[in-house]
């Protein structure tokens, strides 16, 4: 790990409660090279490659714990749409529907890739992806002060607002 880990975990939730509050930045300079696909296979290997690649460093370890079926039951539930590079991944959002509502489980970028503004292309595809599930009311997500320091800015500048904050002592998981 690069940093100590905080005492405390601040969880942030953050929501977009109409289309119209969506402020999308797409790249447009983007070559053949970089894609966006929907994953349409489950592949919980693969998934997982993908969840340490981007999350490793940022403590997540969540579905790391879970027992494969459910993990897999969860990722049977969601739309997960990967950034490929040159045909590699590069990152991924995650979007688990949930009724109205849309959830933004998952998003993030393997660190190689940050900093050429990729994430908030991806960011801006999966929230147009979130916003175009019929009768969707509601698009949502929670960060911390355990991800990339740009995160909670990058939401906001797409358009959410802060609807709650929540801390509490780091739980173990957290801890290594």
């Amino acid at each position: 790990m690069s940093q100590a880990t905080p005492d405390t975990l601040i969880t942030t939730t953050l929501e977009m409660t109409n289309r119209e509050q969506f402020r999308p930045a797409f790249l447009n300079n983007l070559g053949p090279e970089v894609q966006i696909v929907r994953l349409q296979a489950i592949d919980v290997d693969f998934y997982l490659k993908l969840y340490k690649g981007v999350g490793w460093e940022l403590r997540w370890r969540d579905r790391l714990i879970m027992p494969r079926h459910e993990l897999r039951a969860a990722l049977e539930r969601a739309l997960i749409y990967v950034l490929l590079v040159d045909g590699q991944p590069a990152g991924y959002i995650e979007l688990d529907v949930q009724g109205h509502d849309v959830e933004v489980a998952y998003f993030g970028l393997f660190a190689e890739y940050q900093g050429h503004g990729l994430g908030k292309h991806l960011l801006s595809y999966g929230l147009e992806q979130a916003w175009s599930v019929p009768g969707v009311q509601r698009v949502w997500v929670h960060t911390c002060n355990l991800d990339g320091p740009h995160a909670l800015s990058n939401y906001e500048k797409r358009g959410f607002r802060v609807v709650m904050r929540h801390s509490e002592p780091m739980p173990e998981r957290y801890k290594s």
